[in-house]
């Protein structure tokens, strides 16, 4: 029996957030230069959202580029934008014949202006598509989403729309990129590092982690499939007893 054929379809998880790590290495490893391994990585996007739309997987959020990548060598910033551009010129008919929609988090507004163009554009072509939610994480870091969460807050409070007493853990949510979706229930990263590298802080409070040896470009639906079959293997306490949730269930 296959990992496909093992995962239980009725305890899928909603969101899968995944850190797209290993391309300057897998490069390496095959004497290239680190911009061979994102193109490399791109083979493994396009396998691992359509193995996730298959499935069922509503949400599936990718850490494309964050705040931090900037100080990267110019040109390797570049040749990313560049692949960027031409990757989802290429992919949106993919997106449309698979029924996905595309959408972004991060300040995207910092992105190169031909970047934002493509961007929009197969946000708009992709608006109406139901079958799964995917989210490209661009310029993004998580203490600065927080930051212009709080910041949005404290002017709503500021003007009188807000009091004080109205913040919580569900107003924080929604003043969030990710106020649309549902949080992750299991985050992925792979490359053999164990580190969340300032993705989804606050989304991630429950989520199940889970760590490969597998560098992004080698990164395939099977891979994807036996994440999921470790985190149907767990058992989600959310603080409290496995007893407890025993007597839930009885």
């Amino acid at each position: 029996m296959s990992a496909k054929e093992k995962i239980d379809l009725q305890r899928l998880p909603r969101h899968v957030a995944i850190i797209m790590d290993g391309n300057g290495r897998w490069a390496k490893q095959q004497g290239k230069v680190r911009t061979f391994g994102h193109m490399g990585g791109v083979e493994a996007v396009r396998d691992t959202v359509e193995g996730a739309a298959e499935l069922g997987v509503e949400v599936l959020t990718l850490y494309a580029f964050s705040t931090e990548n900037w100080s990267r060598p110019r040109f390797e910033v570049d040749a990313l934008m560049h692949l960027l551009v031409d990757t989802i010129a290429k992919e949106t008919p993919t997106l449309m014949e698979n029924n996905i929609r595309l959408a972004t988090i991060g300040n995207t507004e910092s992105l190169p202006a031909r970047v934002v163009k493509n961007l929009n554009k197969c946000i708009q072509q992709t608006a109406g598509n139901t079958r799964m939610t995917l989210v490209l994480a661009l310029s993004y870091s998580s203490r600065w989403e927080i930051t212009h969460a709080v910041q949005e807050i404290a002017k709503k409070i500021k003007d009188g729309s807000l009091q004080p007493d109205d913040v919580n853990e569900a107003l924080i949510s929604n003043h969030l990129n990710t106020a649309a979706w549902p949080d992750p229930e299991l985050l992925i990263r792979t490359s053999g590092e164990a580190r969340i590298s300032n993705y989804l802080l606050w989304q991630i409070a429950y989520a199940e982690l889970y760590f490969t040896q597998k560098l992004w470009p080698d990164f395939r639906r099977e891979d994807l499939y036996e994440a999921i079959l470790d985190f149907q293997s767990r058992e989600r306490r959310f603080g409290k007893t496995s007893e407890q949730l025993k007597s839930q269930h009885a």
